[in-house]
């Protein structure tokens, strides 16, 4: 009898999760520095689930939908270079459908219609861009009664796994960034800057003040992480925080060896750390429109074309599941 009760229950749950659609809101966070920001926002909705696709991440979301009653944690996406909102839809609605608000600005100058700022203002621009939509849910947004500040984390991928450390507290050490590209100026990473190298060198004049951190955000997820080669034992000796780290055993873009291995041996306290086998750079998005193949080859070739041998539809869904657990463990109200 009380097998039936548990079995019950657990079948009313998946009833009640597949029954709902989460929330999505396209919205404009204002830059006193720049152009406004646009921000993606998944959340829990009461909003009966929808039968087809409406966004252009192909996902039934029930948009603009009121927000589910409670108090619901905050994790904020940051995107790779020349990524956009969308780039992690099938994480941000997983959260979503799990009771967190995700929200993904689009970064400004650093995105897929836009590339034109150079490494020495995006640095500096990513993090100030997680506080400012932060500031807005909190204080601007429709649903900011429905948030619970002291439960906040952040998601970052590439230049946005960049972009966790320095609002978690980091402080990429550019003497050492401009050392290694130096030595190893063919990684992706450096090719970004290596005609910057006299402005980016400026930013090791920048007090620690300057670089946007956030004691709001507790807890942190960051993946194959950009600059990662920049962040040393002194770099991340404030980033005390949770943190889980992700990298593939085939990412050519940004190497394990010299970005996620560097940032897990010097963190002040040990990361939760996943290797995965056979993961490209990009298999830690969500899986690309088949269309896309037809429309732009190149981009799809780079982007979308993992290993035989590794499935990204199936890996999503034990990521998703992971990152999820990672923060139910982690945000809890103090």
């Amino acid at each position: 009898m009380k097998a039936l009760i548990v079995l019950t229950s657990i079948l009313l749950i998946l009833i009640t999760q597949h029954t709902h659609a989460a929330g999505f809101q396209r919205i404009f966070v204002t830059d006193p520095d720049d152009k406004i920001i646009e921000v993606g926002v998944w959340y829990p909705s009461d909003s009966a689930a929808l039968n087809e696709a409406n966004t252009p991440f192909r996902q039934a979301l029930a948009l603009d939908s009121p927000i589910k009653p409670g108090s619901h944690p905050l994790i904020l996406l940051s995107h790779g270079y020349g990524g956009w909102m969308g780039g992690h839809a099938n994480t941000a609605k997983a959260l979503a459908e799990a009771g967190y608000v995700a929200a993904a600005p689009t970064h400004t100058g650093n995105n897929y219609e836009d590339e034109s700022y150079p490494p020495q203002r995006w640095m500096l621009d990513r993090p100030r861009h997680i506080k400012l939509t932060i500031d807005h849910l909190l204080n601007n947004w429709i649903g900011k009664t429905n948030i619970d500040p002291v439960r906040i984390g952040i998601f970052g991928f590439s230049a946005g796994g960049y972009t966790a450390l320095v609002s978690s507290g980091g402080v990429p050490n550019i003497d050492k960034l401009l050392t290694h590209c130096e030595k190893n100026p063919s990684e992706i990473a450096c090719k970004l800057g290596n005609h910057n190298e006299a402005a980016i060198s400026d930013l090791s004049q920048r007090p620690e003040t300057g670089w946007s951190h956030d004691p709001r955000i507790s807890a942190a997820v960051v993946i194959a992480p950009g600059f990662g080669f920049a962040f040393d034992q002194s770099a991340l000796k404030k980033v005390t925080l949770p943190l889980q780290l992700w990298s593939g055993t085939n990412d050519l873009n940004v190497p394990t060896k010299t970005n996620a291995d560097q940032i897990f041996k010097s963190l002040p306290k040990a990361a939760e750390y996943h290797l995965v086998e056979d993961a490209g750079h990009f298999a830690f998005l969500s899986p690309c429109n088949p269309l896309l193949e037809k429309h732009n080859p190149k981009v799809w070739n780079m982007v979308c074309v993992d290993a035989p041998t590794f499935n990204r539809e199936e890996f999503q869904e034990k990521f998703n599941e992971k990152v999820i657990k990672f923060f139910n463990k982690n945000l809890t109200t103090r």
